[in-house]
C-alpha cells in the first residue's frame, strides 16, 4: 500500500509535514517564486505560534530577500491581521506562515495578493509555473534589503475593528466572555479586542508557545475546556479560534458548542439588520444561512470552498457580507478576508443590541443538523470517488462546482478532496440528526467501498 503524501499544494497554498516533505529548501524556493511572482517591494510576513515557525520564518525571508523584496516582519499574529496590513501598507503581498488547522506536525504558507486576498485560482497557476520552472529573479548582495521589524500590527487591527463598530453599547452588565485561543496567533490580540470592546474577560489556552492543548479545529469534540470555563464564569458566551485566527466557533451560555456552523449565520444576521444586500457563503455551508438571508429579504450566493473563492464570489456579488461555514466570517467593511476577530465583534454587538443570549437567537431558527466526516484518500484515487458518487445519486440533483454536491428530499450531502490536507472530506445535513446521520453513513460507505476495490 502506497504512503500517503505529506505535502499539500492547492489553491490553498502549499502544506507539508515539516522534516519530512516541508523543507527549508523547498520552502527558499517558493518564497523566490512568490518573490519573482509579485516583483520587487514590500511584502508582509506573519506566523502562527507553531515550534517549526522560526524555521520556515528564516527560510521564506532568505528566499524573498534573494528575490529583491523588502521585507515587513510582523512576527506571531493572525492571517487576517496579515492581509489587513498588506491593504494598510500598500505592500506587493503578503505571506502567512501557518498550517491553520492541521495537526502540529504540519506547516504552511499562505500567498496573499497586493489586494490583501488570497491568490485566485489563476494566479495560483501562475505562482506555480514560476516555482516549477525554477526561473527566479535573483539579485546582488548590494541590492538586498534589510528586514523591517513591524511592532503594532496587532494593535492596528483592534483599532480597525473598534473604528468601524464602535465598543459595545452600554447596558446594565458586561458582557462575560470566555476565549479559547489553541495558544495560536489570536492568544495576544483576542483578549485586547473584547478588553476594547468593553467585555469582561477570561481566558483558556492563550499562551503563544505553540503547543497544542487541544485539536486545532474549533469543532465541539475539541472544546470541553472552553465549555467547562463558561459554565464555572457564568460566561454569556465563549469563542473558539483555530492556531492562525481565521475561524471562530461559538459555545452558548450553558457552555455547549453550537458548532462552527452557526458563527456565520449569527454573525450575517448582526450585518444584515443594519445594512442589507448580497451574501455568499461556500457549498458546505449550513442552509441555516438561506433562511436568515431571506428573512431580509437579500440574496444569497453560494461558491466553491475555499476564501479565495468566497471572496471572489463575494466582489462579483457586491455582498455586505460572506464566509464559511467553519467559522470563517468575512466582513469587506473591515477586513476582506476571514477574521475570528471580526467574528467575535459583531456576534457580541448582536448579544448586546438584542438583550438577547446565544440559546434564545439560534431557537428562533430553522432545525438543522450537520454531520462532517473525513477519510485518508490519496489524490490520484479522488476522480475515481467522485465518479463513484456521481454515479449512485444519480437520481437527484448534483452541482459538480466543488467535488459533488447532492441535494435529495432528506436534506443534502457533500463529498470533495480538501485543498489543506491528503483527505476526502463528507458533509451531510438534514433536518434531523437521524436523517442526518443517515446520510453520511451511506455516503461513507460508497466512499470506503471505492476506496478498498
Amino acid at each position: 500500500m502506497q504512503a500517503i503524501p505529506t505535502l499539500k499544494i492547492s489553491i490553498s497554498g502549499v502544506r507539508g509535514v515539516v522534516g519530512e516533505s516541508l523543507t527549508p529548501t523547498l520552502l527558499t524556493r517558493f518564497a523566490q517564486a512568490f518573490g519573482t511572482y509579485v516583483g520587487p517591494g514590500a511584502i508582509v510576513i506573519g506566523r502562527d505560534t507553531r515550534t517549526s515557525g522560526e524555521m520556515v520564518r528564516q527560510a521564506v525571508v532568505a528566499g524573498l530577500l534573494s528575490s529583491g523584496c523588502r521585507v515587513v516582519d510582523l512576527d506571531i499574529c493572525p492571517v487576517p491581521t496579515v492581509q489587513l496590513l498588506v491593504r494598510s501598507r500598500n505592500a506587493r503581498g503578503g505571506l502567512a506562515i501557518t498550517a491553520s488547522h492541521n495537526p502540529a506536525e504540519w506547516n504552511a504558507l499562505k500567498f496573499v495578493n497586493s489586494a490583501g486576498l488570497f491568490l485566485t485560482a489563476a494566479q495560483a497557476r501562475q505562482l506555480l509555473d514560476i516555482y516549477h520552472q525554477g526561473e527566479y529573479v535573483k539579485v546582488t548582495g548590494a541590492e538586498m534589503r534589510s528586514v523591517e521589524a513591524s511592532a503594532g500590527a496587532i494593535d492596528l487591527h483592534v483599532k480597525a475593528i473598534i473604528d468601524a463598530l464602535g465598543p459595545l453599547p452600554q447596558s446594565t452588565r458586561k458582557l462575560r466572555v470566555v476565549v479559547d485561543s489553541c495558544n495560536g496567533a489570536g492568544s495576544i490580540v483576542a483578549p485586547r479586542l473584547l478588553e476594547a470592546l468593553g467585555a469582561e474577560v477570561f481566558t483558556v489556552n492563550t499562551t503563544p508557545d505553540g503547543l497544542f492543548p487541544r485539536g486545532a479545529e474549533p469543532v465541539p469534540e475539541h472544546l470541553g475546556a472552553l465549555c467547562e470555563a463558561v459554565r464555572t464564569h457564568g460566561a454569556d458566551v465563549g469563542f473558539a479560534q483555530d492556531m492562525d485566527a481565521d475561524r471562530l466557533a461559538v459555545v452558548n451560555e450553558r457552555g455547549e458548542a453550537v458548532g462552527e456552523e452557526y458563527t456565520l449565520v449569527l454573525a450575517a444576521r448582526y450585518v444584515l439588520a443594519r445594512e442589507r444586500g448580497p451574501v455568499v457563503a461556500n457549498l458546505s455551508t449550513t442552509n441555516v444561512l438561506d433562511a436568515v438571508v431571506r428573512a431580509f429579504d437579500c440574496p444569497i450566493y453560494r461558491s466553491k470552498i475555499g476564501e479565495a473563492n468566497v471572496t471572489e464570489e463575494m466582489q462579483r456579488r457586491g455582498a455586505v457580507v460572506g464566509g464559511e461555514g467553519n467559522g470563517g466570517v468575512i466582513y469587506p467593511r473591515i477586513n476582506f478576508a476571514r477574521d475570528s476577530l471580526v467574528g467575535m465583534a459583531l456576534i457580541l454587538h448582536l448579544l448586546a443590541s438584542t438583550d438577547r443570549t446565544v440559546s434564545d437567537l439560534l431557537s428562533e431558527l430553522p432545525r438543522s443538523f450537520m454531520v462532517k466526516e473525513k477519510l485518508t484518500c490519496r489524490s490520484d484515487r479522488i476522480g475515481r470517488v467522485l465518479k463513484r458518487v456521481r454515479a449512485v445519486y444519480a437520481r437527484w440533483p448534483q452541482d459538480l462546482r466543488d467535488g459533488v454536491k447532492v441535494s435529495t428530499p432528506e436534506g443534502w450531502l457533500l463529498v470533495r478532496a480538501s485543498n489543506t490536507e491528503p483527505i476526502i472530506r463528507l458533509v451531510a445535513e438534514g433536518e434531523t440528526e437521524e436523517k442526518a446521520r443517515r446520510m453520511i453513513e451511506d455516503l461513507r460507505a460508497v466512499v470506503e467501498d471505492c476506496l478498498n476495490s
